[in-house]
């Protein structure tokens, strides 16, 4: 992949908490792909909060991915993990990526120009016509719809998929949204998503395959509960004038 360019295209970036044995095939399945693009990009780690060898193992991969940064937040939190990575990324398009891969990783090509024409937020959705969610328990989609109605009730109304873990953001539209961010937890996604809509750049969903992974550390109940809080959170922080700065 050559070295660290100044300003590659595309940037994807990975909120690592315990994924010591989920990392290595991830970033091995991207580094092949990114060889074969013909655009530069980087690729960012962020470990936050591991308490098993996910920075050393991250770490280890620089030696054959050149263009893979690593960095670590000692807090807990993808929310955090994310504000981090694309606030420290410099591609013209940043791409959030969950470690598990569960959309295939060609498929961020569909968020990029020339596929999809540039827009300023682009959002994974496995709820479009042409998506594909495979293996996924049906109480699971069922609890995950009723979350998605509550979010577009609340904060993000036409927005079908809020939660899916891949989106990709212009860079000038990253560095307006995520400092405002204050949300360190699994509701950043609604609270990015809304601070974008507020400041008026343009939301778009795309559709993707999408593989269920039983190791989910999504716990339905708890963070659904924790999430539904953070939405009328939201809300407040609007009113009040949080996310005007």
């Amino acid at each position: 992949m050559g070295e660290i360019l100044t300003k590659p295209f595309l940037s994807i970036i990975i909120p690592a908490h315990n994924e010591a044995g989920r990392l290595p095939p991830s970033l091995e399945k991207i580094h092949t792909f990114l060889s074969q693009q013909d655009y530069a990009a980087e690729v960012l780690v962020v470990e936050n909060g591991s308490s098993d060898d996910t920075l050393s193992v991250a770490k280890a991969y620089q030696k054959q991915i050149l263009n893979l940064r690593v960095f670590s937040e000692s807090a807990r939190g993808k929310g955090l993990a994310i504000q981090r990575g694309m606030l420290e990324a410099i591609g013209n398009y940043r791409f959030l990526c969950d470690a598990d891969l569960s959309m295939p990783i060609e498929q961020v090509n569909r968020f990029l120009p020339p596929i999809l024409a540039p827009v300023d937020v682009a959002i994974g959705s496995r709820e479009l016509p042409g998506s594909q969610r495979y293996d996924e328990p049906g109480y699971r989609h069922m609890i995950g719809r009723v979350f998605n109605a509550m979010v577009r009730g609340l904060v993000l109304p036409g927005i079908q998929d809020s939660q899916c873990g891949f989106k990709c953001f212009r860079d000038e539209v990253a560095q307006a949204v995520f400092p405002l961010q204050t949300m360190g937890g699994m509701s950043f996604d609604a609270e990015v998503l809304f601070i974008a809509r507020q400041k008026g750049y343009q939301l778009q969903e795309v559709a993707i395959d999408w593989y269920f992974d039983p190791d989910s550390r999504v716990r339905l109940v708890q963070d659904s509960l924790r999430m539904a809080f953070d939405l009328i959170t939201i809300r407040l922080n609007a009113v009040r004038g949080r996310y005007d700065t």
